[in-house]
């Protein structure tokens, strides 16, 4: 099974095309150091919750989009080997500011534990 890495941030509606170009930046990276695939979601129906919802939880403002996003990898080990290359390639240093407040970022890595496809 792969391992997933992923993440939810809110990021300002009129970043979405800068938000757009740091994401295929990365694609090249993490491509090269061993990534199955990338998938970039923009907010198309995100709902409030009444306990909790992705505004909630990312501190989204108002004018804010919501963005979940993931990277396979073959396993854990693939994507350590790449978050420590990730952090030494000096081509980190091109990205500059980011199109959103990282603090605000929901992180994670999974493992798969049920893949359906049609």
């Amino acid at each position: 099974m792969t391992y997933v890495n992923s993440f939810v941030i809110a990021v300002p509606e009129d970043g979405k095309q800068a938000y757009i170009d740091t994401a295929e930046k990365f694609w090249a990276l993490v491509k090269e150091f061993g990534a199955l695939g990338q998938v970039e979601c923009w907010e198309a129906d995100v709902k409030d919750g009444h306990t909790t919802d992705f505004r909630m939880a990312t501190k989204a403002k108002p004018g804010e989009k919501i963005v979940f996003r993931w990277i396979t990898w073959p396993d854990k080990a693939a994507a350590d080997r790449s978050e420590k290359r990730m952090m030494e390639d000096p081509r980190m240093e091109e990205f500059g500011e980011m199109p959103f407040d990282g603090k605000r970022m929901i992180y994670g890595g999974f493992e798969t534990i049920v893949d359906k496809r049609a």
